[in-house]
């Protein structure tokens, strides 16, 4: 079914002046989708719900959490599950947002729950469509998508099964080439391998938690992230705009390490206006950032990983990993100080603190009846 028109299908009427917010974290087990299966988040991103919940109140936003006086420094007693009962313990609360800080999918309550559906048309949510994530947390459809469209720069590809022999297809291979999850978190599962014998032993641990991984040319240049905001009332932002580039650096083995291993703020920077305006690369690659938001139609801030093909300032960059829910960590809870994800640092470029960035996050949110109606392509 072909998606509505971007601009017919997302509001841009303002939010409710005095917001009544409620944190979901990830309760629910993402299913089984064509045999691959996301990994669950150990904690179900309550880490990150957690501060997203303290500071917004912080910042006198009326927040409802499931506990009645939550402990700042326990991550635990913020957010609320993302099960029917979960959400509704949250709505008979007078909740009037939901920040969907989980993975969603067409069966999650959120989409199915005819309970739910009674608040749709006036529940606003912080998230995606439940049937767009679905389809787009697939790393080789959204891909794949991108190149028949033309129009993007992206690095070759390919999809290895288990009817595949990795020895045979890969033989006269030009490597390194990195192996990775088709529906993966993070860089969780992603190698930078130099040999045959390197990708065959990755390739079936991969086999062994799913039925098939993605095989991609190595882009050895500079990597960076860029961060894509929904339409929204921002500074007049009325169509889809990226926030200031983030360069990556003090990779592991090639490859950017989990932020959950090594905290982003010591292995990333917000590149200046200066910087990006020097090198007409990062304007191109933001231009085709913006136009992946257009094409998947997303509802929220998504991050786009991208790496230049070689070493020097005079490589194109190519778009690697389309993320559909980009970390939300963030610093104010005790212990957190280093917390920031790449989407505040990002957004750190413009002189937005985590606050802000939340508030601005938090005005780009649609109904729920949007989202629910929200096809991809």
């Amino acid at each position: 079914m072909p998606r509505r028109a971007l601009h017919a299908s997302i509001s841009q009427t303002s939010a409710p002046v005095s917001p009544r917010v409620a944190v979901l974290y990830q309760a629910l087990e993402p299913p089984l989708i064509d045999g691959i299966q996301k990994p669950k988040k150990p904690g179900g991103y309550q880490d990150s719900g957690a501060d997203i919940a303290f500071n917004l109140g912080r910042g006198g936003i009326d927040v409802i959490t499931p506990s009645e006086n939550p402990n700042p420094a326990d991550m635990t007693g913020w957010c609320f599950p993302d099960t029917e009962e979960g959400i509704l313990r949250a709505l008979r609360q007078g909740v009037t947002h939901l920040w969907a800080n989980t993975i969603l999918f067409a069966a999650h309550p959120l989409q199915q729950s005819r309970v739910i559906a009674k608040f749709e048309n006036t529940l606003r949510v912080v998230g995606q469509g439940p049937l767009i994530v679905q389809k787009y947390d697939d790393k080789e459809y959204v891909n794949d998508l991108l190149r028949q469209l033309g129009g993007f720069t992206m690095p070759r590809a390919w999809t290895v099964t288990e009817k595949h022999d990795i020895a045979t297809v890969f033989k006269e291979a030009e490597f390194p080439l990195v192996g990775k999850p088709i529906r993966g978190r993070g860089s969780q599962g992603v190698k930078l391998c130099y040999t045959l014998d390197d990708l065959i032993a990755h390739g079936h641990a991969l086999l062994r938690q799913s039925s098939s991984f993605l095989v991609e040319e190595y882009l050895s240049g500079e990597e960076v992230t860029v961060t894509v905001m929904p339409p929204a009332q921002i500074d007049s932002h009325r169509d889809y705009w990226c926030l200031p580039v983030v360069a990556r650096y003090n990779h592991a083995d090639g490859i950017a390490p989990y932020n959950g291993v090594v905290a982003v703020v010591a292995n990333s920077r917000v590149l200046s206006q200066s910087e990006e305006e020097k090198d007409p690369h990062y304007s191109q690659l933001k231009k085709e950032c913006e136009q992946v938001g257009r094409v998947l139609g997303v509802t929220a801030p998504i991050r786009i990983d991208c790496r230049r093909y070689k070493d020097s300032n005079e490589s194109r960059f190519a778009l690697f990993d389309v993320n559909m829910k980009p970390n939300m960590t963030g610093p104010g809870r005790p212990g957190r100080d280093d917390q920031a994800s790449l989407t505040l640092l990002a957004s750190g470029g413009l002189g937005w603190d985590y606050l802000t960035l939340l508030r601005n996050i938090l005005d780009s949110a649609q109904t729920l009846k949007t989202l629910k109606s929200l096809q991809p392509r």
